[in-house]
């Protein structure tokens, strides 16, 4: 296993104060390639997350872009004035599977937990499993330690799911959810549970999506969010010979189980295609489209609790941006995003004053050592510093983790 200290390349967009910095270039080797997701930063600032591909180079692995290996997952701790990235476990393509395409979250015990893309019991690759990352149970005499993998769960597509398409989320009591794009019962995407119990877990399908219903979403996808009363919402795509534009829904636990509904329907004019949604202390849901305005404009849009309902608003129109990143949210309520529909990639925030909001171009990549298409959901430290991933580009071309500064 290798240590990498990598150098940082600074650059200053001319219309903000902000500072671009490369934390880290991947190789394609121990470290990974191409994380098609963004990191987790835990209370002392390290960043954690996962490469889709590199790691251990077993035949078969592969995430889809051209790379080869089953992946890894990684650290990025501060060191000086500098980052040092330590892997934590690469993927060996066998029983772990491999090549996550998601980033990963600390359980309430402490661990990692995140999905994979290959693997289960599934006759493509893309079915998919849940896996715990824990440290090892003795301090390591050296600075490369392995840490210990679990698979939790294995999808087997219909009635199951398949290709895991949400960062796994934790109630307080240590249940897990995340949302399937494929698989359930018509093979439409399925929302599901896993339960700790008896030194295992315990998965149970509580929504499977129906275009049959009409009810304008199937092919869930993006961040999910929790209440404080136990409600999950999300979003989902919609098979488009159905004729429409996705939702944003809600599941609501029950004494017979979950109660779905769609609490806004969009119409191809205010947005189509959603990116997941985000929470603000109110409740109030975020989130962004890849499309709206009839003229196919991406949007920003707000989702408000109102009298039992929800209510709409428009928070902006973002105009030509495409391939909208899932959103991310800072502690004083402001939105941030990425797209790759032009050169190669632009990170933007939307400030909030009041009802008023402003848009800001943060940082516009131009596909040299800075990387290239910026995806992945970012993360906000407590300072108000930016981070994401890239997956493309850098000193040897397998994306970057980057970091703008105020």
């Amino acid at each position: 296993m290798i240590t990498l200290v990598v150098a940082v390349i600074l650059a200053t967009p001319s219309a903000q104060a902000q500072t671009f910095q490369v934390l880290h270039n991947f190789t394609g080797g121990q470290d990974g390639a191409a994380p098609l997701d963004g990191l987790t930063i835990d209370r002392n600032g390290n960043l954690y997350g996962t490469a889709s591909a590199g790691g251990n180079q077993v035949y078969g692995c592969g995430n889809g872009w051209g790379d080869t290996g089953c992946g890894a997952v990684f650290e990025l701790a501060r060191s000086g004035s500098g980052w040092i990235l330590r892997p934590l476990y690469d993927f060996q393509g066998g029983a772990d599977y491999g090549n996550p395409g998601l980033g990963v979250v600390f359980g309430p015990d402490g661990a990692l937990y995140g999905s994979t893309g290959s693997g289960g019991n599934c006759d493509y690759y893309t079915c998919g499993g849940i896996f715990r990352l824990r440290p090892p149970p003795t301090s390591c005499a050296s600075f490369v330690c392995n840490w210990q993998e679990t698979v939790l769960h294995q999808f087997s597509g219909q009635p199951d799911g398949s290709y895991p398409a949400s960062r796994v989320l934790f109630d307080p009591s240590g249940n897990m959810y995340g949302v399937t794009f494929f698989g359930g019962l018509y093979n439409e995407g399925a929302v599901y549970e896993l339960s700790p119990g008896n030194g295992g877990w315990t998965e149970n399908v509580i929504y499977s999506f129906n275009p049959n219903l009409g009810l304008g979403t199937s092919l869930p996808n993006g961040p999910l969010v929790l209440d404080q009363a136990g409600n999950l919402y999300g979003t989902g795509y919609c098979n488009e010979i159905d004729g429409c534009y996705g939702a944003v829904w809600q599941l609501q636990p029950s004494q017979s189980g979950w109660n779905f509904s769609n609490i806004y329907t969009f119409n191809g004019f205010n947005g189509y295609e959603l990116t997941g949604v985000v929470s603000d202390p109110a409740g109030n849901l975020y989130g962004f489209t890849d499309g709206g305005d009839g003229n196919g404009s991406e949007t920003a849009y707000e989702l408000s609790p109102s009298n039992g309902g929800w209510t709409y608003h428009l928070v902006y129109n973002l105009g030509s941006e495409g391939n909208l990143s899932p959103p991310a949210m800072d502690s004083a309520g402001n939105l941030y995003g990425s797209n790759i529909i032009y050169g190669y990639g632009t990170v933007f925030k939307l400030t909030r004053s009041g009802n008023t909001w402003t848009y800001s171009t943060l940082y516009t990549f131009n596909g040299g050592a800075d990387g290239e298409f910026p995806v992945g959901t970012m993360v906000v430290d407590s300072n108000g510093n930016l981070y994401g991933t890239t997956v493309r580009g850098g000193t040897y071309g397998y994306g970057v983790v980057w970091e703008i500064t105020p």
